[in-house]
């Protein structure tokens, strides 16, 4: 579809008219061309493919399993520098100087309400800290200035290329050291994670204890987690170009206004005339020149997009309480509202799943639950504790890094409060924050090995949708863990008689090399698929004792002990390099232990570890595996005294072919020959040879380096 549209615009404002009143408007424009028709093309089908659902949106490929796990690498070490960061800053707070330029913004009254007396009560020590914080966040919102941007949500890329021609935003935090702190500090300016130190700063340099709170914003480990926007191709132009374009647009419309307001014959004469005089054209007006303007800076007034939630705030003490507070005079403005801090899931500037908060004594503590308003159900699944089997152990090992040596009464208070918030968080409302809950439990999220005991009671329901079926929500403590009968005898344990299977699992292909479960998959073949069992359902399993001295084999040769009680009654379990070779020579009866399976890929391995013998052969073959080892130990040393006797033989060999050459030299001419050959050494001592070996002409043999002299090194 095509349109014509007239570019000639006939309205005029008035004030354009009294401007150029003094153009002669009979004269003729030299450059006057009328403008020709331009043409639209509007592509409708374009703008239903962009307005349609579900259409251009591209799905994110699926992460690899090494990529996952290289992913949860990176985390960690994020994590690591992003502590190490918030300890440095936080070590700034309390620097003398820094304290000593900000502690003159605060008056007495505010200091005085910021550090209320013992007498007052619990209630008057509070207000009268709220009062102090109050006037204290009013200041600060008042003077300090945001200038850059500050820490932001890190990001994956989906592409390598993206990264090449990446360039970081103009206006991100500085990279700066303690002076470079100290100024921002008379400054008052900075980024806003500045703005919170600082007034942490300024908090305690006014005696109150204050606490660096940090939000870490870590890469994610998650592959639903957003990814680093790509680049658009119709770009914006950087700062640098808009601000030229807007002197080369103010330079063009001067230069058009000077040229509008010169004197042409015609014009001036025009102008003259207006005046009413008859005689007035017979005068010559000198134009009374402009002063020259200064050019514009054309600096537009500082706009930093960010997230409207923080990164850094503080944590202040109520004494009166013994609880610790949150307070945020830069980014929300408000203090003692700890759900205000997290933000949503839709923000992808910020994401709340780690919060720190360090003292003054550079002690650090974990305080994400008192922020999170679902630690449990979405939180804890961003965090490595959920990545990895032993990810919570890998965090607190870290966080006892920064653990005070001494825990105290207010330590003790704290933690029972971060436990009684993550025990009072309400039921989930979305059924997908219910997979992997470690309180509650839908039973369409069981695994495959897991089960409801028989009779367990729902503990309420949830809607699957608008018009979907209620579902039973069940605790997670009536989940139990279900194995096959070959599983609970690799754990020790064999099923119960006459137990009936709380489960079935479709039958799975099982390799057709895997000879150690052929007796089970004779007995699946007949069945729908394989039958689980619950360790109520199961019992200690008891082998068959040893008689007369002969330990039981299955066909294989070998016995099954994969945990010790598995042992037979009346035997022992010998672990020992020599202990096969000791059975041998006694000529007693043993059996191979067979401890596990080693998988590489989809084939097992069996893994032999030791041998099972009768216990009255123990003492007998302990004795011989010692006398194995004295026998080993004699011949280890006679190869050794073989090898110094071939060295000394070699040394003695050298020294009298030696004393051959030399026979018939006199002995001053030796002493000098002797001199220039230590003098030769020293020369090559780099390529380390000595001079026997160049008088000689000897090899040195790199495998014997171990040896010194002759005599055997320790």
């Amino acid at each position: 579809m095509e349109l014509d549209t007239d570019e000639e615009d006939e309205d005029e404002d008035d004030e354009e008219e009294n401007k150029f009143e003094d153009i002669d408007f009979a004269k003729p424009l030299n450059d006057t061309i009328p403008a020709e028709p331009a043409s639209l093309e509007l592509n409708l089908t374009a703008h239903q493919a962009t307005t349609s659902p579900g259409r251009g949106r591209e799905r994110r490929k699926p992460i690899t399993k090494e990529e996952r796990e290289r992913r949860i690498q990176v985390h960690q070490v994020h994590l690591l520098c992003l502590l190490c960061h918030i300890s440095r800053r936080n070590r700034w707070c309390n620097d003398t100087k820094v304290q000593e330029a900000l502690r003159p913004h605060l008056t007495a009254k505010t200091v005085n309400y910021l550090n209320p007396g013992a007498n007052l009560s619990q209630f008057g020590q509070a207000e009268s800290l709220k009062n102090g914080l109050k006037q204290a966040g009013s200041m600060w919102e008042s003077k300090f200035e945001i200038r850059e941007r500050g820490l932001r949500r890190a990001l994956w890329a989906e592409d390598p290329a993206q990264l090449q021609d990446y360039e970081p935003p103009n206006d991100m935090d500085s990279c700066m050291d303690r002076k470079d702190f100290q100024d921002l500090a008379k400054k008052l300016q900075g980024s806003r994670d500045v703005g919170a130190q600082l007034y942490c700063a300024l908090l305690r340099s006014a005696g109150v204890r204050a606490r660096l709170v940090c939000s870490l914003q870590p890469l994610s480990f998650l592959p639903s987690a957003p990814p680093l926007p790509k680049p658009k191709k119709s770009a914006t132009t950087p700062k640098s170009s808009q601000k030229e374009r807007a002197r080369d647009a103010l330079a063009k419309y001067e230069a058009l206004a000077e040229s509008a307001s010169a004197a042409s014959p015609s014009s001036s004469a025009t102008a003259r005339r207006r005046l009413g005089h008859p005689n007035a054209t017979a005068y010559n007006f000198t134009p009374v020149p402009s002063p020259p303007r200064q050019n514009r800076a054309f600096d537009t007034p500082v706009k930093i997009r960010e997230s409207p939630y923080p990164v850094y705030w503080v944590e202040v003490l109520d004494v009166g309480h013994q609880k610790w507070q949150p307070v945020d005079p830069v980014v929300l403005h408000t203090f003692w509202k700890p759900k205000a801090f997290e933000p949503p899931i839709t923000d992808k500037e910020n994401c709340l799943s780690y919060v720190v908060a360090f003292e003054a004594d550079g002690t650090a503590r974990d305080v994400t639950r008192r922020y999170a308003k679902a630690y449990t159900a979405k939180t804890r699944r961003l965090r490595v504790e959920n990545a990895l089997e032993d990810g919570g152990h890998w965090w607190r090992k870290v966080m006892n890094l920064y653990r005070p040596k001494r825990h105290t009464d207010l330590d003790q208070i704290e933690d029972t409060e971060l436990a009684g918030v993550e025990a009072r968080e309400p039921m989930p409302r979305n059924v997908q924050d219910f997979k992997d809950h470690p309180v509650f439990a839908l039973e369409r999220h069981l695994r495959r090995h897991e089960v409801l005991v028989p009779g367990a009671t729902p503990s309420g329901t949830v809607a699957t949708g608008s018009r979907g079926p209620l579902e039973k929500i069940f605790r997670r403590k009536d989940v139990r863990i279900a194995k096959s009968a070959d599983k609970w005898y690799r754990l020790g344990r064999e099923v119960k008689p006459n137990e009936i299977p709380v489960k079935w699992l479709p039958k799975r292909a099982r390799p057709k090399n895997s000879r150690y479960d052929e007796e089970d998959a004779h007995v699946e073949d007949e069945v729908v698929g394989t039958p689980l069992y619950t360790e109520d359902q199961t019992e200690l399993y008891e082998p068959p004792p040893v008689r007369n001295g002969r330990v039981p084999k299955n066909k294989f040769g070998n016995i099954e002990v994969y945990v010790p009680h598995m042992v037979p009654r009346g035997a022992v379990h010998i672990v020992h390099e020599h202990a096969t070779r000791a059975a041998l020579i006694l000529g007693v009866d043993y059996a191979p232990a067979l401890t596990g399976f080693e998988f590489k890929g989809r084939q097992g391995t069996a893994v032999l570890h030791g041998i099972i013998v009768a216990s009255e052969f123990d003492e007998a073959i302990r004795d011989v595996i010692n006398g194995l080892g004295d026998v080993q130990q004699e011949l280890e040393d006679e190869r050794k005294r073989l090898v110094a006797l071939r060295m000394w033989r070699k040394l003695l060999m050298g020294l009298r072919i030696r004393e051959r050459i030399w026979s018939g030299v006199d002995e001053e001419e030796r002493r000098e020959a002797d001199r220039q050959a230590e003098l030769d050494a020293a020369m090559a001592n780099a390529d380390g040879e000595s001079d026997a070996t160049d008088e000689f002409d000897m090899v040195v043999n790199d495998e014997d380096d171990d040896m010194a002299g002759g005599f055997l090194v320790d």
